[in-house]
């Protein structure tokens, strides 16, 4: 993928974090959460969504909580490569957030590499409304 391909594929304005935020629910994976939402066609899509982006956006997200500045700058960059790597994954139209753990900056890289994919293939499959065992909720039954 070219740099400004990727570029490309940043979500960059709060107006599309809070779009995103409010579009979707928290959904969670062993060492970050994630949100979910698509991008509408058309003029009136709004909050600020540049209609010339066509691929998948991703934001990440590094606050204070995740420790100092060089640690939060080692863990977006770790994060940063693995999402170039398997941007291919997500579908067109689609904008993700993902918000890591402090564990993040530990973890084996080719562990963080498989928890992003499994993570793009689920949202992947959210979109095109394909139940795997990762978005499937288990039936509970209230009245016993």
């Amino acid at each position: 993928m070219n740099p400004s391909r990727t570029r490309d594929a940043r979500l960059r304005k709060h107006a599309d974090y809070q779009r995103v935020y409010k579009a979707t629910r928290k959904q969670f994976s062993t060492s970050m959460t994630w949100f979910m939402a698509t991008r509408a066609e058309g003029p009136e899509s709004g909050a600020g969504v540049s209609q010339a982006i066509q691929g998948p956006r991703v934001g990440l997200t590094a606050g204070k909580v995740l420790g100092k500045a060089h640690e939060r700058n080692l863990i977006k960059r770790r994060m940063r490569e693995v999402v170039r790597r398997h941007i291919a994954e997500l579908p067109d139209g689609v904008d993700l957030i993902l918000h890591p753990r402090r564990s993040v900056m530990t973890m084996d890289f080719v562990k963080l590499d498989g928890e992003v994919l499994r993570i793009f293939r689920q949202a992947a499959a959210q979109v095109r409304g394909i139940k795997t065992p990762d978005n499937e909720r288990p039936n509970v039954r209230l009245n016993a």
